[in-house]
């Protein structure tokens, strides 16, 4: 045990001391990194390591599910699948024909659509017709595209991890490149921001709406999050999914994502992260050069809509063709509140590895569950969310069950002071977690950005150890009373069908 013990600390030290982190470790990386902003209002964060001859670029937008509107739900997520699709000078063959099939195809899915949403009153036989010039205009407009020409330019060159990702609160973009390709990333990332080009996008639709039905509804835990996020929240958009709704996905238009990259796309709503074997003075002059032809727009406001106070426990019951799942959530503050680092270390006495509260108790010694854990900052992080917990059953043992053992784990949150040894175990993993995710280019650039956007200053960062150092057994007990009651409560379950 000691031993164990001994060699995790001694490599968290071995880790420290291999990127130059001591105390002042921090504040060492700190002090290089360069904040740029352009005179449009876009911001670069410059983090110039010359270990390798590798850059990591995380392009962040200030937009999310939570910034869409009924009728537009999915929409964030459908644009970034269109952000690889080019410009009016990438992935077309003829942009001056295809412009004009594009519109074609525009007038032939309205069409299709207005007689097909008709219903019973609909003829069956011109939506027929309609959804015949329809699939002809589209393919007429495909054989104009040039696919995967804008992932092709940045592969051939080298570029791995080619990806992006949408969730409630951000949309990012990334890519790792050789150092000396930098300005072939500079110039294809601002052109699809600068001049998009909305090519496939009834195709992408068709994926987009394929994913959600294997991912929410023809999975279950897909649909219990889906439901238990409906219920938890009766305002905020947060409780919308990402994925976005199936009327929504199938009615949404291209003018309606054009004007949604119009609103959010802008300068003042990106970051843009470059972290890894650069020079300062020539990612500047990349940066003027290329994302500074994007106009300048007015910033988007944020979500207006504040969840009120929960009044009374809610819940959900599936019944599904599925073992059962126990999802519990209470609302808290955002990633901004003063508690935010309480909640960090409430997570991780229940849920770190095979030595938290719950492992031991529901998995180890109870042997209710095969899997439980407790974890903050769902479905967002950027308002008010959810400290959510999660069980999944061991055979012939049941929600109910799983669900009076958590409890009891939260009384003795309430109720017990935590003690040093387990609180200064937090922190240590805390400070080791924190390395680990700077240690690489792609991660620092990732941390750089996310706390830019949702903390407001990426310096906060290096300031998140001395508030996790700060947390004391009094805070988590303060926190657990305040958060963790009934009334502030949402259940959700899967249960076997009868």
């Amino acid at each position: 045990m000691y031993r164990r013990i001994l060699f995790f600390l001694l490599s968290i030290c071995l880790l420290a001391f291999s990127m130059g982190w001591g105390q002042d470790g921090f504040k060492a990386v700190q002090k290089q990194v360069i904040e740029y902003q352009l005179k449009n209002g876009l911001k670069f964060l410059i983090l110039p390591r010359h270990d390798a001859p590798v850059v990591s670029f995380n392009t962040y937008v200030d937009v999310g599910s939570v910034n869409e509107n009924r009728g537009i739900t999915g929409l964030a997520h459908i644009f970034e699948h269109l952000a690889f699709k080019g410009t009016s000078d990438i992935g077309t063959r003829d942009f001056k024909k295809e412009k004009a099939a594009l519109d074609a195809l525009d007038k032939a899915w309205a069409a299709w659509r207005a007689e097909a949403n008709k219903g019973s009153r609909a003829d069956s036989t011109k939506v027929g017709n309609l959804h015949q010039a329809f699939e002809k205009a589209q393919d007429a407009a495909s054989a104009l595209v040039e696919n995967g020409e804008f992932d092709k330019a940045l592969e051939e060159q080298g570029g791995v991890g080619l990806n992006a990702g949408t969730g409630a609160d951000a949309t990012q973009y990334y890519l790792n490149l050789p150092s000396n390709k930098i300005e072939l990333w500079f110039s294809l990332e601002s052109s699809r921001f600068l001049d998009p080009v909305i090519r496939d996008f009834y195709k992408e639709k068709d994926v987009v709406m394929e994913e959600r039905r294997m991912r929410t509804e023809s999975n279950p835990i897909g649909k219990l999050v889906e439901e238990f996020l409906a219920i938890t929240y009766k305002s905020h958009p947060y409780k919308e999914p990402v994925i976005g709704h199936m009327s929504d996905l199938e009615g949404i238009t291209r003018d309606e994502a054009l004007a949604f990259y119009k609103k959010y796309y802008v300068p003042s709503n990106m970051v843009i992260a470059v972290v890894g074997d650069v020079e300062e003075k020539h990612v500047k002059r990349l940066a003027d050069m290329y994302f500074g032809r994007i106009p300048s727009g007015s910033k988007p406001p944020g979500v207006r809509t504040v969840e009120p106070e929960q009044q009374s426990e809610r819940k959900v019951v599936l019944r599904e063709q599925s073992q059962p799942i126990l999802l519990v959530g209470f609302k808290k503050g955002s990633a901004m509140h003063p508690d935010d680092a309480v909640y960090d270390a409430i997570s991780d006495i229940l849920s770190s590895g095979r030595t938290s509260r719950l492992y031991k108790s529901l998995v180890r010694d109870k042997k209710l569950a095969i899997q439980a854990a407790g974890f903050s900052g769902f479905p967002g992080q950027k308002y008010p969310n959810l400290f959510a917990f999660f069980a999944v059953p061991a055979q012939g043992k049941t929600n109910d069950e799983c669900l009076a053992a958590i409890d009891e784990e939260i009384e003795k949150l309430k109720k017990e002071p935590v003690g040093d040894d387990e609180l200064n175990a937090v922190k240590t993993r805390a400070r080791a977690n924190l390395i680990r995710s700077l240690a690489s280019n792609a991660g620092m650039a990732n941390q750089l950005t996310f706390y830019e956007v949702i903390q407001g200053d990426w310096r906060n960062i290096f300031t998140q150890l001395d508030r996790i150092n700060a947390v004391t057994p009094a805070d988590i007990q303060r926190v657990a009373n305040e958060i963790f009651v009934n009334s502030n409560r949402t259940i959700g379950t899967i249960e076997p069908a009868k």
